[in-house]
């Protein structure tokens, strides 16, 4: 069994392979793992996506819980000698702005639920901040609210591994042996 520190971080951009380094993180543990679900499927192309995800992880033995709002609920629910995947905070953030939910209480009991864990969690977010000044002011205050959130979480995070082009790069902490 590989473990994991109490909460990683796995960042990266749009399919730059963070779930996928993720999952494989999760299951060098050998723990009971729980996969919760942010992403809400609004259209066909996001239907196809979450269907894509749910095949990957059909036979490993997940059990998946979806909130789109509250996560913290199913992670306070696992036991000590569970694990969780939290994928992603980007979708979560999406979901609060959308149902116009106050931004920094939520921040605060997602921060309290993670450092308050019976488990390893690891949290998967996109990297937004790349790119170009987004034209719209949503798309501006989106940008500044997920590069506040990974900011946040990355300071608590006792891991944090950036992935691009499916590689992995170790920004905070350690791999445990073996996953490197």
């Amino acid at each position: 069994m590989r473990d994991l520190p109490a909460l990683s971080l796995v960042i990266g951009g749009a399919s730059s392979g963070k779930s996928r380094f993720s999952e494989a993180l999760v299951l060098a543990t050998n723990r009971p793992r729980t996969y919760v679900a942010t992403a809400q499927a609004f259209d066909a192309e996001m239907r196809k996506k979450i269907s894509d995800h749910q095949s990957d992880r059909s036979e490993a033995g997940w059990t998946t819980v979806e909130d789109h709002l509250t996560p913290w609920k199913a992670i306070e629910t696992r036991g000590p000698q569970d694990i969780v995947l939290l994928d992603c905070a980007t979708m979560w953030l999406n979901n609060l702005i959308m149902a116009e939910k106050d931004i920094d209480d939520n921040f605060a009991r997602l921060s309290a639920g993670l450092r308050n864990a019976p488990c390893p969690v690891v949290v998967v977010s996109n990297e937004v901040g790349m790119g170009i000044v987004p034209e719209n002011a949503l798309a501006r205050r989106f940008r500044q609210l997920q590069g506040r959130l990974n900011a946040e979480l990355a300071q608590d995070a006792d891991l944090v591994v950036q992935v691009i082009a499916g590689l992995p790069q170790v920004l905070k902490g350690q791999l445990p042996k073996g996953t490197e």
